[in-house]
């Protein structure tokens, strides 16, 4: 097949255009050693291509980008399909699409109803984010929910620092916990006998085990309080039936002063269903493959070539590097 050229004289708008009327491709490109098809614009969409019924553009690559798509003020690559993929790339080696920016958003997704961006893999990761220069890998804007296990090394809340909004940050540690803790309080005046009934949530008993508890006296001296009755621990197994835990949690605090006023804590460890299929493990062995690697090298004096993530994700990372600014001279 030769090659495919064409320039716009300013009639049409299109330096290519393809059409096919019978179910083809309306442009075909080939390469042996180069780029099959390349498109170019100064004001609008290098490449295009749009679908009633399947994909948009189609790009495969055995050792490199599928399609790749660079632009300098507008859209790099632009894929539409009314009822199947948009944009479509695959690779067996390296990135099925990529999408490269010096200045703004390197691949965009939007959804009005669906996933703006969906990542799958069946035994890697779906997504994975880097960032080199110490910026954030991802950022998220908005609700986040996570549907499996979520693991860390460390995590924290950020937010205007309430006494001075416009020039500071607050910052909080999340307070952590081999087990998979929950965290109750309150503060309760005890009766005419120096006592005092703490009522729990209807779903107490249903969702925790294990209790330990903590009184502090307030306003005066109460080295006799104590746990006059602990919390029943009942072991709820039918969670589809709303009356599975009748019987309300409960403790009493006994050993005070009429009046006193007293702060508690109980703790609880998770025992619902979900909790129970996917205890953390506390301890464990690093897998042969990753052993002297490290998630913080630099923190045990070890060279950056230990870090875990370079043994994850070699290729992509490397790749990255070497690959940074190929396409930007398209």
């Amino acid at each position: 097949m030769p090659p495919l050229t064409g320039v716009d004289d300013g009639s049409t708008g299109y330096a290519v255009y393809g059409w096919s009327r019978r179910g083809g491709y309306g442009v075909v490109g080939e390469s042996d050693s180069s780029i099959a098809v390349y498109g170019t614009s100064i004001r609008d969409i290098g490449v295009y291509g749009h679908s009633n019924n399947k994909v948009g553009v189609n790009g495969s690559s055995n050792n490199d980008a599928g399609v790749a798509g660079y632009s300098i003020n507008n859209v790099g690559m632009h894929g539409n399909s009314y009822n199947w993929i948009g944009v479509y790339g695959i690779s067996n080696n390296y990135a099925g699409v990529r999408g490269d920016s010096p200045n703004e958003v390197g691949v965009y997704g939007r959804s009005n109803n669906g996933s703006g961006v969906l990542g799958f893999s069946d035994s890697g990761y779906g997504i994975y984010g880097y960032s080199a220069s110490g910026g954030y890998a991802a950022y998220l804007d908005g609700r986040v929910y996570i549907r499996g296990p979520l693991s860390k090394p460390g995590g924290q809340f950020k937010i205007d620092h309430p006494l001075d909004p416009a020039n500071k940050y607050l910052s909080h540690s999340f307070v952590e916990s081999p087990d998979m803790k929950n965290v109750y309080d309150g503060v309760v005046v005890l009766d005419d006998n120096g006592e005092a009934e703490i009522d729990l949530q209807d779903w107490f008993g249903a969702l925790n085990k294990d209790f330990r508890y903590q009184l502090t006296a307030i306003g005066a001296p109460g080295p006799n309080l104590y746990i006059a009755e602990e919390i029943s621990d009942i072991t709820t197994t039918d969670y589809s039936s709303s009356s599975s835990n009748n019987n309300k949690s409960h403790f009493k605090i006994a050993g005070g002063t009429s009046g006193m006023k007293v702060s508690w804590q109980v703790t609880g460890i998770r025992k619902d269903p979900w909790a129970n299929a996917h205890r953390i493990e506390v301890e464990e062995d690093k897998p042969d493959k990753e052993r002297g690697y490290y998630i913080y090298p630099d923190l045990y004096r070890q060279p950056e070539e230990n870090r875990i993530s370079h043994l994850l994700f070699p290729k992509e990372k490397q790749e990255l590097l070497i690959n940074e600014n190929k396409y930007s001279n398209l």
